[in-house]
């Protein structure tokens, strides 16, 4: 399993996964220069390494989120969350054309949640207990 998940990932850098974590950084980088946008810079450089090896990782609900995390998602979704579903939506259509592709578009699929709120939410390696994943 363990080799199969190193396939999927290096596969993945290739046909996406280098460019949407370029997008996520070049992001991250912009909102790092403005003082105010920081836990935004720092969300989305976490959101760049889920995006460069996606396989082998799930997003879990992160213990002791609270209003806070709430607040932060509402803003990003709403300046920023929704451009990235859109283009993690798109990038799935495009994978899932070829049977190869389509662990791929699954991948990117699986990025939407954390696309959309990336606060309160933790990336975490597949297999361990953990809960699951809430809005």
């Amino acid at each position: 399993m363990a080799l199969l998940r190193l396939i999927l990932n290096i596969i993945w850098l290739f046909v996406a996964g280098f460019w949407l974590a370029v997008g996520y950084v070049v992001a991250g980088v912009i909102c790092c220069v403005l003082i105010v946008t920081i836990p935004f810079g720092v969300a989305s450089f976490r959101m760049a390494s889920y995006a460069l090896w996606p396989f082998g990782r799930d997003l879990v609900r992160k213990p002791g989120a609270g209003g806070g995390s709430t607040v932060l998602n509402v803003i990003w979704l709403i300046v920023a969350g929704w451009w990235l579903t859109i283009g993690h939506v798109v990038t799935a259509v495009g994978l899932a054309v070829t049977i190869i592709g389509l662990p791929m578009a699954w991948a990117s699929l699986k990025m939407i949640p954390v696309a959309l709120a990336p606060f309160g939410n933790e990336i975490v390696r597949s297999g361990g207990p953990r809960e699951p994943w809430q809005f």
